[in-house]
């Protein structure tokens, strides 16, 4: 039995389903070692409400018929991974002006008409985190590593979040230029091959955030294929910057192990996921579940 498992049983431990109990998931491919089912029902527990969620497979191309199953078996809510984002957000009834502007979609909810609203809510979630560990982002320039779909999650909520300015550092331009896009009068795209560039926008910012895989653990090898990885060279780090890690498995990345040893806060990947959970639960029940619980009950299962 996996520790994922564990602690999904022991989140229902002496809970009774019934035809009464509410039913949310999450789908994606894959989703065998999703930490999802774990957050989220330790969340709903919290609660003191009678809900449940599971993790199901769908495979890429299969996102109609995912939502259709939704609306036939009444799940009142629905977390959405790769590789379904977009097709999702194409396929709902209507999307928040998040999921607008992302074109992806992580969470469906239920309206009271019956139809379906895509949202997304992981960039929402990063500011979350961040502002737990007393971190807030008005007004800071912020360095992101990183173009892609997280990236992207991050860069939107940023700029709502009304922080200064952001440089968006890449291997590949273009996608830095496609991603600053989303924040177009405070974003500026750079290529991490400039290394002047690079080292004047870490200079002038206050919190630098790695979007990327790198240092990533997948299956039981790093993602780079070196154990000692990090997305930025060291002595780019200052004591006063804020360094958060997007990737949470490991818990502590090589980013965070060099950000702390230069005497700087890092901040771990794994509230971001936590909070774009508790953020999902408050869409689909109106309530605001324990998020302590949950972050636990994550790390938990990672350990």
């Amino acid at each position: 039995m996996t520790s994922t498992q564990e602690s999904f049983e022991l989140a229902l431990s002496g809970k009774r389903i019934s035809s009464n109990t509410s039913f949310a998931a999450v789908i994606g491919d894959p989703v065998k070692h999703s930490l999802s089912p774990v957050i989220h029902n330790v969340g709903f527990h919290s609660l003191g409400i009678d809900w449940v969620y599971v993790a199901c497979e769908v495979k890429e191309g299969e996102a109609q018929s995912a939502l259709d199953a939704m609306k036939a078996l009444g799940l009142r809510g629905l977390s959405v991974t790769m590789p379904h984002k977009i097709a999702i957000a194409s396929l709902v009834d209507s999307v928040s002006s998040a999921a607008q502007a992302l074109h992806s979609v992580n969470t469906v909810e239920v309206a009271t008409d019956g139809s379906l609203v895509g949202h997304s809510t992981d960039g929402d979630g990063l500011v979350a985190s961040l502002v737990e560990q007393g971190v807030a982002v008005d007004g800071k320039t912020i360095l992101i590593l990183g173009a892609g779909g997280a990236a992207r999650s991050v860069i939107d909520a940023l700029q709502r979040h009304a922080c200064r300015q952001i440089f968006v550092v890449n291997r590949s331009l273009d996608h830095a230029q496609t991603a600053v896009t989303l924040a177009p009068s405070i974003a500026q795209a750079i290529s991490i091959a400039d290394i002047a560039a690079l080292t004047e926008a870490a200079a002038n910012s206050d919190i630098i955030i790695n979007a990327t895989s790198v240092g990533m653990i997948k299956g039981s090898e790093i993602v780079s294929k070196n154990v000692l990885v990090s997305p930025i060279a060291v002595d780019l780090i200052r004591p006063d910057h804020i360094v958060m890690d997007l990737v949470y498995h490991p818990i502590e990345t090589e980013l965070l192990r060099q950000t702390r040893h230069r005497g700087a806060l890092g901040i771990d990947g794994l509230g971001m996921l936590v909070h774009q959970a508790a953020l999902q639960q408050q869409i689909w029940t109106g309530l605001v579940p324990d998020v302590s619980d949950m972050y636990q009950a994550a790390l938990q299962a990672l350990a």
